[in-house]
């Protein structure tokens, strides 16, 4: 039973885990686009 505890555990936290990062980098694309210097054309 522990063990089927420990593995929801690690999946929830590695769900967490990777909807942090996809956050952090939608908002890194955001800064990038905002602050991306302007080409002569």
């Amino acid at each position: 039973m522990k063990k089927i505890v420990l593995l929801a555990l690690a999946a929830v936290g590695a769900v967490v885990a990777k909807k942090k990062i996809d956050d952090t980098r939608h908002e890194q694309d955001l800064w990038r686009e905002a602050t991306d210097p302007v080409q002569k054309a």
